[in-house]
């Protein structure tokens, strides 16, 4: 194999640095093809060091526990940076937690309840690391990252900022950050609570999840938004969607808004069902979904 000239112009660093590493493991679809260079920084200095003096111009894509991602079959070009052990603690406070962009949400969730502190339990219901909850202002239940969050701080090329609520500027699955910013963590104010109220609440959405969602699937989580005055799900079921399938992707029985890797889909499946969905629901309603799950890569040519 030629030298990946993507490694050639990346700064020494300390964290794990792969080539043409396999993504597909690490995503809850089990699909898409290699990183040219996959990046693991040790710790937030070895971060800004990577984004400091990488070339601006060489691409970099970020993932966290890829649960609402599908990576297409090509794979992605240039720098993937994936933030693991160094940006995992979560941090009990008084009033609130803090929390590494790495730490999952339902731990950030469990943490929170076991400290008797409140209002973060609608983190239990979703399946993702607490960088992605912030970047795509991510919500269940009732409740979503704006109502809790007072600040992320976020590396950039210039160096760690941090960003309060009003400069994050949330809209519905959406945050504003900077150019080629990555959340490191995030502080989120919760309040003293009763505790066996918290854990019954904690246990009510596992339960509802359960019920109502094909959790133990190689599936990406609510697959399109919902429109304004719509639920994608209904949409879809009265567009005679329910159990489509292509090749080895399939819409789920159970969740009709769900995508599910059956066991041999490629990425391009998944996405072509996707769009054969979209298409359906706007013949048959006139709305036109637009996609949750974020499709990321190049397909194979």
């Amino acid at each position: 194999m030629s030298p990946n000239p993507a490694l050639a112009v990346l700064p020494p660093l300390r964290g794990r640095v792969q080539r043409e590493a396999p993504l597909a493991p690490f995503t809850w679809f089990r699909v898409g093809g290699p990183a040219d260079v996959l990046v693991r920084p040790a710790d937030a200095e070895d971060l800004l060091l990577l984004l400091r003096d990488m070339p601006g111009d060489l691409p970099l894509t970020v993932i966290g526990a890829a649960s609402n991602l599908i990576i297409r079959d090509g794979g992605l070009r240039g720098v993937t940076l994936r933030l693991a052990r160094g940006f995992g603690e979560v941090v009990v406070e008084p009033d609130g937690i803090v929390a590494g962009a790495a730490a999952l949400d339902a731990v950030v969730a469990e943490t929170a309840a076991a400290a008797d502190l409140a209002g973060l339990e609608f983190l239990i219901g979703i399946p993702g690391s607490i960088g992605g909850a912030v970047a795509m202002n991510a919500g269940a239940y009732g409740a979503e990252v704006k109502d809790v969050l007072d600040w992320a701080e976020v590396a950039t090329p210039g160096g760690l900022l941090r960003l309060s609520h009003a400069e994050l500027a949330f809209a519905y699955r959406h945050a504003a950050l900077p150019a080629r910013a990555v959340v490191t963590r995030a502080r989120f104010h919760a309040a003293p609570g009763d505790a066996a109220v918290t854990a019954a609440r904690m246990q009510a959405i596992r339960s509802q999840r359960e019920a109502t969602q094909p959790v133990r699937a190689r599936t990406g989580g609510s697959t399109f938004k919902n429109p304004d005055g719509h639920k994608a799900w209904a949409l879809i079921d009265a567009a005679g969607c329910r159990g489509l399938a292509l090749g080895g992707a399939e819409v789920s029985e159970k969740h009709c808004n769900f995508l599910i890797n059956t066991g041999a889909a490629t990425a391009a499946e998944l996405e072509a069902l996707g769009e054969e969905v979209r298409a359906r629901v706007l013949a048959q309603s006139g709305i036109a979904l637009e996609w949750e799950i974020k499709r990321l890569g190049e397909a194979m040519p």
